[in-house]
């Protein structure tokens, strides 16, 4: 089935990034590995991302391994995503996220008209002036600042940018999705429509499209372009008063 096949390259892409052997369990388990250098959480901290019926963890270090895993086993798996049920079992210092991930294949898009949309350079100065008339915190949010691909744009009457998308090239060959629409311009549908164009040019050069948001206006602009939720994403600082034994 198409949709068994996204899931399976959706975690093979988060399997690649954990940093050492693991693979997905069977639905309803979570498996806890320890990797110094995942790629699914900041250094130190604790990932984990649920795709399908189960989940992957990365811990830091065996001791805390031992530890995550232990409390896990005493909560669902709907839960291990849920910042306030981890929270009663376990020491939480800091969270980033829950984030939605999303992906999508040929058969699933449903791009926006127009279809043509204008390109710049990821680096052009109209870009870092669309950044700045957003907050600092949906500046980063967006990621627009870290694509590798082309800036996929909507000018306003004045040639400033009122919208752009693209993405940034990740291991596994995955296209992350990164859009942002100029706060006086937003619920107009532009983001659907630069993004519409990032997603179609990741799909021309056998990328796998991935979206990962935590706003809900953001899930929408996905699921009205075709993709599928099909997991989250959560990373966690634990703190413990002596080295957990």
């Amino acid at each position: 089935m198409v949709g068994d096949r996204l899931l399976a390259r959706a975690r093979a892409v988060w399997v690649d990034l954990a940093g050492v052997p693991v693979a997905f369990p069977a639905d309803g388990e979570v498996e806890v590995v320890a990797s110094a250098g995942s790629r699914l959480c900041p250094l130190g901290w604790v990932g984990v991302v649920a795709l399908g019926g189960a989940a992957i963890v990365t811990v830091p270090t065996d001791s805390v391994g031992a530890t995550v895993h232990a409390a896990l086993e005493t909560i669902p798996l709907a839960a291990v995503t849920e910042p306030d049920r981890l929270r009663a079992v376990l020491p939480i210092v800091e969270v980033l996220g829950p984030a939605s991930l999303a992906y999508l294949d040929e058969r699933d898009f449903r791009p926006a008209e127009p279809s043509a949309v204008p390109t710049l350079a990821a680096d052009h100065p109209d870009i870092a002036g669309l950044l700045a008339l957003a907050s600092t915190e949906d500046a980063g949010e967006s990621g627009l600042a870290e694509i590798t691909s082309p800036a996929f744009v909507v000018r306003d009457q004045t040639c400033e940018v009122k919208a752009a998308a693209g993405y940034r090239l990740w291991p596994g060959n995955v296209g992350h999705m990164c859009v942002l629409t100029a706060p006086a311009w937003r619920g107009r549908g532009l983001a659907r429509v630069v993004a519409g164009a990032a997603v179609g040019h990741a799909l021309a050069h056998q990328l796998l499209p991935q979206w990962r948001a935590r706003p809900q206006p953001s899930r929408r602009v996905a699921w009205r372009l075709g993709f599928r939720q099909l997991g989250i994403q959560l990373s966690i600082r634990v703190g413990f008063s002596s080295p957990p034994s």
